[in-house]
């Protein structure tokens, strides 16, 4: 698929991520295999302090597609009532050690305890998932930094479709430190032409109609219908919600979207199984770039 799809008698097409995540895969396990081979195995620590059943079946998925790529994944499961202090002191302790090359601090947190302050403990060349605020600001000022994995996999899938972006008009709709904000940064590196919408925006549709590449990551189900979309218009759904049939569904009613979108990214089997083939990806780059034998 190239950046010229247009609407018109023939329905959106799929701008599917399963593919992309198998190319990142292999090039990953391949990486993998070389670094344990010179003696630096990658290795990945999850920190969980929740008993969420969601969060409990990411970190099992993470875990198992770690171990199928040759990259050591340990659960430092903490419990849903572990204090500030135990948080602190772990991150710490993963940070400063060398056979750690990537820290990933799962959400949500206890009651109480700071996101953003725990984030700041995690070494920012081991913070593969971009929570830690100075990987933020580095991203920001255009420096080299790891940006949150979701952010990365939206990019990374326009790119394996094709989809240019410099000049182009592209609305990201959210404004989340995990999605949103660091999205619009690196669309703007890229030369597009960034607004945020977010939900104090009036008349959200007004602002959307006008995307070139329109972004959508709020967490609601059926935000984005075809009002929203301008004809041709590249969107990219990265909404994760459970409908109450069960099934996993986006942000943007595809049926109604799909009459005036160019393009729509599927859920599932769009953003998400390329932000976790990247996330791992970032840990093997960050053990190649670690201390020791290369």
């Amino acid at each position: 698929m190239n950046d010229t799809t247009t609407a018109g008698t023939e329905r959106a097409a799929v701008l599917d991520g399963t593919g992309l995540a198998r190319r990142i895969r292999d090039r990953t396990a391949a990486g993998a295999a070389e670094l344990t081979g010179r003696g630096v195995p990658p290795r990945l620590a999850v920190v969980v302090a929740t008993d969420d059943d969601g969060a409990a079946w990411y970190v099992r998925s993470l875990s198992g597609a770690a171990g199928r790529l040759g990259i050591a994944c340990d659960v430092v499961d903490l419990g849903a009532d572990a204090d500030a202090a135990t948080l602190t002191g772990t991150l710490t302790r993963l940070s400063a050690d060398d056979t750690v090359h990537g820290i990933v601090l799962q959400t949500p947190l206890p009651d109480g305890v700071r996101a953003e302050e725990l984030a700041a403990l995690i070494a920012p060349e081991k913070d593969v998932d971009g929570a830690n605020p100075l990987s933020a600001g580095r991203l920001a000022a255009g420096l080299p930094a790891h940006p949150p994995a979701t952010a990365a996999a939206v990019l990374e899938l326009l790119d394996h479709h094709g989809i240019a972006l410099a000049g182009r008009s592209a609305v990201v709709v959210g404004r989340s430190l995990v999605v949103g904000k660091p999205v619009a940064q690196l669309l703007l590196h890229r030369d597009a032409t960034v607004s945020i919408c977010h939900r104090h925006t009036k008349d959200l549709a007004e602002h959307t109609r006008h995307a070139d590449v329109l972004v959508v990551a709020v967490g609601r189900i059926g935000l984005v219908r075809a009002e929203h979309v301008a004809p041709g218009a590249i969107v990219v759904d990265v909404g994760t919600n459970t409908a109450p049939d069960g099934r996993l569904v986006g942000d943007v009613d595809v049926e109604d979207a799909a009459s005036r979108a160019g393009a729509i990214s599927p859920v599932p089997g769009g953003v998400g199984p390329v932000t976790t083939a990247l996330l791992l990806e970032q840990t093997v780059r960050s053990a190649r770039a670690s201390p020791g034998p290369r």
